[in-house]
């Protein structure tokens, strides 16, 4: 069950099935705005399927998660075209989300891609790939930020960046859900540790 428009982040007794496979189940925690979750735990316990249900892209199995509408999610997939230049790709969000051009060039510039913003998006590196992405989420200026490994690929002064770009949205009544096995340079209100049932369950 799920309920958009709320301020706060709720989810309870929730469960995530992926295949015939039970990922976790009766998780329950709750984010006002303002504050940050981190979930952590080894590969393949649903950290990444957690952000899915909560963006709206994949459905629980049982429980209930109430949510801000306005939300952003952050991981692997680019979410734009990669033939255009950064700044022109994110333009076009722009004008969907009806942001403004200096809004755009001040997502870029948290990003740490100022002197990217011409080059097309096929000829980046990994960690800038990565922070292209990221600029994304930050231009977006929804309620939710939803993260999968954001620091991936990133430099020292990047992952600086980032962190600095990550306390303004909550300074500013935002909130964060982060996934990640590398360290995040801000303080988390809430830690979410998802661990592999001791026996995998399949549903029959």
């Amino acid at each position: 069950m799920r309920d958009q428009g709320s301020e706060n982040l709720r989810a309870e007794a929730l469960s995530c099935v992926r295949g015939d496979k039970l990922l976790f189940r009766d998780l329950s925690f709750a984010l006002e705005p303002g504050q940050s979750g981190l979930v952590i735990g080894p590969n393949g316990v649903g950290k990444s399927s957690l952000l899915r249900l909560i963006a709206g892209l994949l459905h629980p199995f049982s429980g209930v998660i109430d949510a801000p509408t306005s939300i952003a999610l952050c991981d692997d997939r680019m979410a734009l075209d990669e033939n255009l230049p950064l700044a022109t790709a994110l333009r076009f969000w722009a004008k969907l989300d009806g942001r403004t051009d200096n809004q755009c060039t001040n997502a870029i510039a948290a990003a740490g891609m100022d002197h990217l913003a011409e080059v097309p998006i096929r000829y980046f590196s990994t960690g800038q790939r990565q922070r292209a992405r990221l600029a994304r989420t930050f231009l977006s200026d929804a309620k939710l930020w939803l993260l999968d490994e954001p620091a991936n690929g990133l430099d020292t002064a990047s992952a600086d960046l980032l962190g600095r770009t990550l306390q303004t949205h909550l300074d500013r009544g935002g909130m964060i859900l982060a996934a990640s096995h590398i360290t995040l340079p801000i303080a988390f209100d809430l830690t979410l540790e998802l661990a592999a049932l001791e026996q995998m369950e399949t549903l029959l």
